[in-house]
């Protein structure tokens, strides 16, 4: 099920909104500067909007040929379990599919039962590599 009144746009949320969604949803705070450098980076990106209030967001990152990077999906809690994350996902996937090189390599980090979402875009667990990561 999902909501008719949110609209999915392809651009990704300014900085407030990022740091607001990445907080209200449990994901690592970011620093304004962290923020602002991280998301000019974007490849591509969609928000959804209710009221013109961004309510949740999903973007790509990489070096536009090789390597593309699913990251930053997120749902405010209070709207998660209404289809709203597949069709943050269906978009990402899309422009991938339309864009991406046949030979780039697409990864993503799955936190807890996402997992299950992103299987859904033919995501699979490594048997040959461990996603591995360190902060600064």
């Amino acid at each position: 099920m999902s909501d008719s009144g949110i609209e999915l746009i392809e651009r990704f949320p300014g900085i407030a909104d990022y740091r607001r969604l990445r907080e209200a949803t449990g994901l690592s705070p970011k620093s304004e500067p962290a923020a602002s450098r991280g998301l000019a980076s974007t490849t591509y990106g969609v928000s959804l909007l209710r009221d013109g209030e961004v309510v949740g967001m999903g973007r790509i990152v990489g070096d536009g040929g090789c390597f593309h990077f699913v990251v930053d999906i997120a749902v405010l809690p209070e709207l998660q379990g209404r289809g709203l994350g597949k069709r943050i996902m269906g978009a990402l996937d899309a422009w991938l599919r339309a864009n991406a090189e046949p030979t780039a390599h697409v990864s993503l980090f799955a936190d807890g039962q996402a997992k299950h979402l992103y299987a859904q875009y033919g995501f699979a667990e490594s048997s040959h590599s461990v996603g591995m990561f360190y902060r600064v």
